[in-house]
């Protein structure tokens, strides 16, 4: 079951925070938005998600303390169950449905083989499990030596995140040559997709538990697995906004990019620095194109130009920098990407706004990926005109 939407009365801060303290420290409680209780703020939404047997002593506390709220899903293995709702019929790949990794990975060979003339393919790393780490180039006629790199699967339940990749990559190839804002953008820039980075934990929502955020890794001295990917880089790191703890859905790791799956994105994009221009990353839920800074509230010296380019691609998404628009957050890879100075640095986090959440249903691929192209479009084009 889950349990959200709750609007936070300014007056009513230090009994709010009290109850979610109460009940984070009597219920397992997981929270879907805000990421934990640490970035509850007054009037923010809340989405979280308790067991079924605790659901009842749950709503009594709330109700006790006069907090509104709003049962989105009572069952959420009947909505889980409910997401494998398109109508496409498909054995293998297909790119309005939810692709398990086997099939991710063999499309990523199969894209390649088939449009060798615009995609390749390389491997930047491997897994902490051993996985190879699959990166896409997409590129048409391109002399200026200019790149786009955008990465998706950060968190393992954020699935519209890898599908929106694939989608991407399927419009650049199936559109270049007829349609001519692609055409122009493929002539002259080059797209890194990494259509997977958290290979470990999305294999995990496949095989055990769909709602598993974190990497797959053990920890030295405890039991609990995995690292929070967007917490293990090198901006602010572990300061605000991440755990230290590694049972937490936050944890940022031993050390910045402690994570084989963080390490190979870094070493990448540092290697490739001098022709990377804009870094996008894609997650999900709540309809927000977020750009630096969420490890602190000073903001970026191109701020003005980076809220002009927010807000103005067309579709119905909050905007501003990180801290300010949700809550602080260290160690997240879009600040470290600015701070190694890619100036057009931006996260996406795609619906919905919370009805279903992580469970958003295949139907919604379509549209959802079909806001995300412009917005992508519209920021490629800006920077090929703009910032070249």
């Amino acid at each position: 079951m889950q349990v959200g939407l709750f609007t936070i009365d300014t007056n009513l801060t230090i009994v709010i925070t009290y109850v979610y303290i109460f009940i984070c420290s009597t219920f397992q409680i997981d929270f879907w938005n805000p990421d934990t209780i640490t970035q509850v703020k007054p009037e923010m939404r809340v989405d979280f998600r308790v067991e079924a047997d605790k659901s009842s002593d749950v709503e009594s506390l709330l109700e006790q303390r006069g907090v509104e709220y709003e049962i989105l899903i009572d069952n959420l293995k009947t909505v889980l169950d409910a997401q494998f709702d398109s109508n496409v019929r498909a054995t293998g790949h297909n790119y309005e449905k939810y692709n398990n990794w086997e099939t991710i990975a063999a499309w990523t060979a199969d894209i390649a083989a088939q449009n060798a003339n615009l995609v390749s393919r390389t491997q930047i790393g491997t897994t902490f499990q051993g996985r190879p780490i699959y990166l896409l180039k997409v590129i048409g006629f391109n002399f200026f030596l200019t790149a786009i790199f955008m990465d998706c699967g950060f968190h393992a339940r954020e699935w519209i995140s890898p599908a929106f990749c694939q989608w991407f990559v399927k419009e650049a190839v199936s559109t270049y040559g007829s349609d001519t804002l692609m055409t122009r953008l493929l002539n002259n820039l080059d797209f890194y997709i990494l259509p997977v980075l958290n290979i470990d934990g999305y294999v995990y929502t496949w095989t055990n538990y769909r709602m598993w955020r974190k990497t797959r890794s053990t920890n030295s001295g405890s039991s609990c697995i995995g690292t929070d990917p967007n917490r293990n880089f090198n901006a602010g790191w572990c300061s605000v906004g991440a755990s230290k703890r590694p049972c937490d859905d936050t944890y940022c790791g031993s050390a910045p990019e402690s994570e084989k799956e963080t390490k190979a994105l870094a070493d990448f994009i540092r290697k490739n620095l001098s022709t990377i221009k804009a870094y996008l990353t894609i997650h999900s839920y709540s309809q927000m194109l977020l750009f630096p800074y969420s490890y602190t509230y000073s903001i970026p010296e191109n701020y003005a130009e980076l809220v002009k380019l927010a807000s103005l691609y067309g579709t119905k998404y909050t905007s501003g920098s990180g801290a300010s628009t949700i809550y602080p957050a260290a160690g997240g890879s879009d600040d470290w990407a600015y701070d190694q100075g890619i100036k057009y640095s931006f996260t996406f986090e795609l619906r919905d706004t919370g009805r279903y959440g992580f469970a958003l249903p295949e139907s919604q691929i379509k549209p959802t990926s079909e806001e995300t192209l412009i917005a992508d479009k519209y920021i490629a084009n800006y920077i090929l005109s703009y910032a070249l």
